[in-house]
């Protein structure tokens, strides 16, 4: 599930409660007269709707028998010379390798696939970035990742409503910092006294504004 942003605004507050009915009682009761550092403040308590939101399942399959190889060295070599002197260096590697079934090579990216005959072959070249590979008496430094097959399932749009959170606007400006300010605002809405119930998350903004992401 992708993070969904809401713009909040100056003299704005995100409040979000642990208790659904909390949220929804403060709402239904519209305005709020808050005790900002000895100077009343009437705030206004809001419901709002988020931007839509993507769901997915992102499946991840690693291949246990081929891997990728880039930043294969240019050489002036014939392109079936270059394909055995990888089959080899693969075959007899200290990483573990094993027979290799095929190998296709490409000149122009510079990159290559190797697959094994046996399974789990591929798994020793997991965590090895740089693989040393010998031809003509020099060594030269190859990049080893793994064979992913990547693919999204059950995609779809939905519409992200918070229920357990308010928006709080009309906030008056003090001379106190912006942590101060919320702690006050923190305070006041956790008293049962004022309707309020314990708080999970709060976020004040005096100047300018901010983006917030809600995660479902």
């Amino acid at each position: 599930t992708t993070k969904i942003p809401f713009r909040l605004n100056q003299n704005q507050a995100l409040l979000t409660f642990e208790d659904e009915e909390v949220a929804q009682r403060l709402i239904k009761m519209g305005k709020h007269t808050v005790n900002l550092d000895n100077k009343i403040a009437d705030v206004r308590v809001k419901p709002f709707t988020l931007e839509r939101g993507i769901k997915f399942e992102l499946h991840v399959a690693i291949s246990g028998k081929k891997i990728k190889v880039s930043e294969v060295p240019e050489l002036s070599i014939h392109e079936d010379w270059m394909r055995d002197k990888l089959e080899l260096n693969f075959y007899k590697s200290e990483k573990g390798g094993g027979e290799v079934e095929n190998v296709i090579y490409d000149k122009r990216s510079r990159t290559a696939v190797i697959t094994f005959l046996r399974p789990g072959a591929a798994n020793s070249f997991v965590r090895c970035t740089k693989y040393p590979f010998f031809v003509n008496g020099k060594c030269y430094r190859l990049s080893v990742h793994p064979d992913t097959d990547i693919h999204l399932e059950k995609f779809q749009l939905y519409c992200g409503i918070s229920k357990k959170t308010i928006l709080l606007k009309g906030i008056q400006e003090t001379e106190d910092d912006d942590e101060s300010v919320q702690d006050m605002i923190e305070i006041h809405f956790q008293k049962p006294s004022n309707s309020g119930g314990e708080i999970e998350k709060i976020k004040y903004v005096s100047k300018g504004g901010t983006w917030v992401c809600f995660e479902e």
